[in-house]
């Protein structure tokens, strides 16, 4: 089993930045992707920023405005976000593609979640 903290959040100023962090604990045989994902009231969970296999991919509505960085070593994912703006507001998951210890099944996992509300 895996657990996924997740940091940061809370009240951000339009135009200001925010940084989201999220650490893995737990019993897995490697974290093959990790990143972050988001949902707003009444739409979607949709991607913001992934590390997957190698590859960083980011959501189309949120591109030249989030670096995202992962440290494998500490099981981390950090997500930097420029120039927010008031659609940014919502709830923003971490996620973890794992391959299992036991298994060497993969396993979605989902932290619970963190708000960003971005006004004024």
């Amino acid at each position: 089993q895996v657990q996924l903290v997740e940091s940061g959040g809370g009240l951000v100023q339009p135009g200001g930045s925010l940084t989201l962090s999220c650490t893995a604990s737990g019993t897995m045989f490697t974290i093959y992707a990790m990143g972050w994902w988001r949902q707003a009231p009444g739409k979607y969970r949709e991607l913001v920023a992934e590390v997957n296999t190698g590859r960083t991919n980011y959501g189309d509505s949120v591109k030249g405005r989030v670096t995202i960085s992962r440290d494998d070593a500490k099981k981390t994912v950090t997500l930097q976000m420029n120039s927010v703006k008031p659609e940014d507001t919502a709830v923003y998951y971490c996620n973890a593609g794992v391959i299992e210890a036991t298994s060497g099944g993969t396993t979605d996992y989902w932290g619970k979640g963190t708000l960003v509300t971005v006004s004024t």
